[in-house]
């Protein structure tokens, strides 16, 4: 069982860093080039999960998206879940 709970743990690090780094590549314009493939890549392995949050909180200002934050923090909660209670 222990063995299940680092497994699913490390996939929830790998996934966050997947996030993180998809979000810090969509401040970066690009149309074509290694990065605009790296961020289709991305997009397709994170928008499904980001669009959740994207439905529920509007930008703030019309700008500024904040459901990236919510979605890190609701992974971690998770991952504290499971450590602490399985």
């Amino acid at each position: 069982m222990q063995s299940i709970v680092s497994l699913v743990v490390s996939l929830i690090n790998l996934y966050s860093f997947v996030l993180f780094v998809y979000v810090l590549l969509s401040w970066i314009p690009t149309k074509s080039g290694i990065f605009a493939e790296i961020n289709n890549f991305l997009a397709k392995i994170c928008d499904p999960y980001l669009n959740i949050f994207k439905r529920f909180i509007p930008p703030l200002g019309g700008m500024v998206d904040v459901s990236p934050i919510l979605a890190l923090i609701v992974l971690q909660l998770l991952q504290r879940f499971i450590v602490n209670y399985l």
